[in-house]
């Protein structure tokens, strides 16, 4: 049986648009996507995305879009008059927020880059880069088409062309030092603009680098090596301004991509596209997953036939819904408001596992007056438990990962799932999912 929540935690509402071509495959890559030499009806896509957008309303009903996130794939591969029509039915169908964030990820090569005052017109305010590295030589490994020099163009372009952008590194890449990689961020860090996504390279099952891990081909960094390369990158951004503000993500205060942000909070968001996935608020109130159609040409057909292209679309339990608020919140430097999501589910993790967690160095109570009485930072270090008890809580309090516990959140996730018992909030407890 599904359960209802509360419409003031889902009052905001992202839309999530995947674009699954690109123009050559990553073998690191295992998103959904998709190459087609010879190319693709863009007209008809076009009118497939208008009419899956159109199940979605008649789904949620009425909301206020607060943000829309156009990935991929390749969207830069889209024509900007494409974007341009899906945002302005975007626009038909809910009320957007002013100023609300709409983001597109784009190659750097130049094809793309040239493509950005025409996405600017259209209404996009945001463009995230996959420049990936600054080395031409780490490029080619990567599988990249575009050049260094193509890249710092891009970002270029984007800085001239959009008020906010982003664009990503990868980083413990076969071989790379601990100096090659401090060098390398300096200079992304001078060429940035608020905004860094910096992701460890992690070997993806079925992918073409996965093949060549298992053969011995294709060595990575060990997790001492890792752990080191990641908190050299959390000590320079955090020197240079941009803070980590989620795992793999650093902005200036204010410059966090607030789409981002929404899957992290746990609201709610559309998944349109092949492949996308969503997690929907119906009109009764009932949050359900929602899954498409994976294949570009069978979700086509599907949408056509049909008008959308969903083959998964489960009603979520409250238990479901607070172990999926834990995988994504505990992301966050900000944490999990656990008084917040005692509001919404009626469940919360058991104080005894938090300070269990917390006497290993991998759960830290963030305390401050707001959210505790009489608890300092309880994340002390492995084998010291944390100060204070659970008896001082003033209520329910916010808790995050430890660096050492974000690389293991499976199974913290996992123990405090586990520890998780009904709760009664406070009726009045703030409500911390809104920006």
């Amino acid at each position: 049986m599904a359960h209802p929540v509360s419409p003031d935690a889902d009052s905001l509402f992202g839309i999530y648009i995947h674009w699954p071509f690109c123009a050559q495959k990553c073998p690191y890559c295992d998103f959904n996507s998709h190459v087609r030499f010879g190319g693709w009806d863009e007209a008809r896509y076009l009118s497939a995305y208008l009419r899956e957008l159109d199940h979605v309303r008649a789904r949620v009903g009425r909301q206020e879009v607060y943000s829309i996130f156009f990935g991929g794939g390749t969207p830069s591969l889209m024509q900007p008059q494409t974007v341009a029509a899906i945002l302005n039915h975007i626009a038909k169908l809910w009320a957007v927020q002013p100023g609300a964030e709409i983001t597109l990820e784009a190659n750097p090569n130049s094809v793309d880059a040239n493509r950005f005052s025409g996405y600017r017109a259209a209404g996009v305010n945001r463009v995230s880069i996959g420049v990936q590295s600054l080395r031409d030589d780490e490029l080619k490994r990567l599988g990249r088409l575009h050049s260094v020099a193509e890249a710092k163009a891009a970002i270029e372009v984007a800085r001239r062309t959009f008020e906010r952008f982003s664009f990503d590194l990868i980083y413990a890449r076969p071989g790379q030092s601990s100096e090659a990689w401090r060098a390398e961020l300096t200079e992304a860090l001078n060429l940035a603009n608020g905004h860094l996504s910096l992701y460890q390279l992690t070997i993806e099952p079925d992918t073409p680098f996965a093949e060549l891990h298992a053969r011995g081909r294709l060595v990575i960094p060990d997790a001492d090596a890792a752990l080191d390369l990641y908190a050299t990158t959390q000590d320079m951004t955090a020197t240079a301004g941009l803070p980590a503000y989620e795992i793999s993500n650093h902005a200036a205060a204010g410059d966090e991509s607030r789409h981002n942000l929404l899957y992290w909070r746990y609201g709610a968001y559309a998944g349109i596209g092949p492949g996308a996935h969503g997690r929907i608020v119906d009109q009764d109130g009932t949050r359900a997953a929602t899954v498409t159609e994976r294949n570009p040409e069978r979700w086509l057909a599907r949408v056509e036939a049909d008008g959308h292209g969903v083959v998964e679309a489960t009603d979520l339990s409250n238990e479901e819904q607070a172990d999926e608020m834990l995988l994504m919140g505990l992301r966050l430097t900000e944490g999990i408001d656990l008084e917040e999501m005692a509001r919404r589910f009626g469940l919360a993790p058991a104080a005894s596992e938090i300070a269990a967690l917390g006497a290993l160095g991998v759960i830290e109570v963030i305390a401050d007056s707001a959210v505790a009485e009489g608890i300092s930072r309880a994340c002390i270090g492995p084998g010291i438990a944390p100060t204070g008890s659970s008896s001082q809580l003033a209520r329910l309090p916010r808790i995050r990962a430890c660096h050492e516990g974000r690389f293991v959140l499976n199974e913290l996730v996992r123990r405090l799932s586990r520890s998780t018992a009904r709760v009664t909030a406070r009726i009045n407890a703030p409500a911390t999912l809104r920006s």
